[in-house]
């Protein structure tokens, strides 16, 4: 059998060029050999050369493993893979339903169970949503009948597909889109949709020169319309006591020009407002901003105990009533989207379950529960969790990482890097181009349709025409026993919402 000259020729190549790798591929690890051999940083390295790199390897891989192979449906943290497959159902706005019944083990101390009805109200006697007012007394009020709404990510912590999806979606939704701590993007306005401009320690987007407060750059952003009301972060749940963290990579030049910042330089925040150290301080810097702005301003902060609240509602009533915050968004303890210390993530700050009571009593105890609004941020990516918060007090529920899951997030847990795969939390232009604005804009729009429609439907089963009437013996809290007891009892009830609306501006 005679072989053609090319084809040998191709092989005599393809040898030749199989011999090279194999010897530059025995000459590297050896060169690795060395390297680990006589390196002093690693011990695993220096005493298993080579070999020992494969242990790393094994680790970064294992929580990708954990996440499609070995985890169960309820098993992983942050979020389960019940809670993301619900999510992304949702914001495809595919068929949500399940069969077979429930996975979800109810026997566990503090799984809330929700309290039906016998006789729930019919799909046609299902009223209007009721409207909600924020700052009564406020020169241009913010009047919403949304109760499902967008925490505060921002620009800068998120990419700016992110930021455009998320405003387009909230737009088409009828919901409110907070900006974070990062200051009013264009690409924030881009949408159209309703906002809430945070304002975080270091005073991004409406600070001088000087990192101070400043009114002039304060009434440039309440000039916008869609700049409803203003957020004076004193804490968040990822890390209270600690600053917002942007790493050096994420600092573009539009987002140093946006927060007032050195280009290229790691952003990093007081762990507190430098001007205020006490409620008097406090108060003092709310009123200013309501006063400069016309517009209704109250605080976000995470809780410990109640005392300090004592002492905020005491200065409240000594200088009257129209002092108070418009409202109080109370983040969860048990973490967040923003990059953040460990210790402060696990283990600093009380989780919601505990403290949206506590903050709602409070407020009760010193008749502030018709002034002041409540907001639950914190895990809140399921309808059974919003609900639950609707149930313990809250007057509005917001959501960070349920919104991320609509964009796609798929939980790769590199939020604080540079390198996230879905282009969220990214400015790498060549992974940010996975992320299409106007795709994932529909994807935020269900998402919150679904949501508002799920918690509806709790609502009706427990015997009340809509979320917003969900009080706390609606719902049930399984004890150490294994057996429930309804919420009202481990808390005292609350009046029922106030809503204001003919005071609307």
């Amino acid at each position: 059998m005679n072989i053609p000259g090319w084809v040998l020729t191709t092989l005599e190549i393809l040898t030749g060029l199989f011999i090279l790798a194999l010897g530059v591929g025995f000459l590297v690890l050896v060169a690795l050999f060395f390297v680990d051999k006589f390196q002093t940083e690693s011990t695993v390295k220096r005493n298993y050369p080579v070999i020992g790199r494969f242990r790393f390897l094994f680790e970064h891989l294992g929580e990708f493993f954990r996440q499609y192979f070995f985890a169960m449906d309820r098993e992983e943290m942050p979020f389960n893979r019940a809670q993301r497959s619900w999510a992304y159902r949702a914001a495809k706005d595919v068929n949500n339903t399940a069969a077979f019944g429930s996975t979800k083990d109810l026997r566990p101390e503090g799984t809330v169970i929700f309290a039906n009805c016998p006789f729930p109200p019919l799909e046609s006697e299902k009223p209007e949503a009721t409207p909600i007012l924020f700052g009564p007394d406020c020169e241009h009020s913010f009047r919403t009948t949304a109760f499902f709404n967008i925490s505060g990510m921002s620009y800068g912590a998120l990419s700016k597909p992110a930021i455009q999806a998320l405003s387009f979606g909230a737009a088409k939704a009828g919901i409110w889109l907070n900006t974070g701590e990062g200051g009013l993007a264009p690409a924030h306005l881009q949408g159209g949709c309703d906002i809430v401009f945070q304002i975080g320690t270091a005073k991004y987007g409406v600070r001088n020169e000087a990192g101070e407060l400043c009114d002039e750059r304060l009434a440039e952003v309440a000039a916008h319309e869609q700049v409803k009301m203003f957020e004076l972060k004193l804490a968040q749940g990822a890390k209270p006591g600690k600053g917002g963290i942007l790493p050096a990579a994420k600092v573009t030049p539009e987002i140093a020009k946006i927060r007032g910042i050195p280009e290229g330089k790691a952003s990093v925040s007081p762990n507190r407002h430098r001007d205020i150290s006490s409620c008097d301080e406090l108060l003092d810097v709310v009123n200013r901003i309501r006063r400069v702005t016309g517009k209704p301003v109250g605080i976000k902060v995470v809780l410990s105990s109640s005392s300090w609240l004592d002492e905020l509602a005491q200065e409240i009533h000594a200088r009257g009533i129209e002092s108070a915050p418009d409202f109080i968004t109370v983040d969860s303890g048990d973490g967040g989207t923003g990059a953040a210390p460990q210790p402060l993530m696990d283990e600093m700050g009380l989780p919601l379950r505990e403290s949206l009571p506590m903050l709602v009593d409070k407020l009760n105890e010193y008749s502030l529960t018709r002034r002041v609004r409540v907001i639950a941020s914190g895990k809140r990516v399921t309808p059974a969790e919003v609900a639950w918060a609707l149930c313990a007090g809250a007057d509005v529920v917001t959501s960070a990482r349920g919104f991320m899951f609509a964009l796609g997030c798929i939980q790769a847990l590199q939020c604080n890097k540079n390198t996230c795969p879905t282009g969220i939390t990214t400015h790498d232009k060549t992974l940010q181009r996975g992320l299409v604005p106007k795709d994932k804009s529909r994807r935020v729009a269900n998402y919150a349709k679904n949501m508002v429609k799920e918690v509806t439907i709790i609502a009706h089963s427990c015997g009340v025409s809509e979320p917003r009437r969900l009080a706390r013996q609606h719902a049930r809290v399984v004890s150490n026993n294994g057996l429930s007891i309804p919420l009202n009892e481990l808390h005292p009830d609350v009046p029922p919402r106030v809503t204001f609306p003919e005071r609307a501006a």
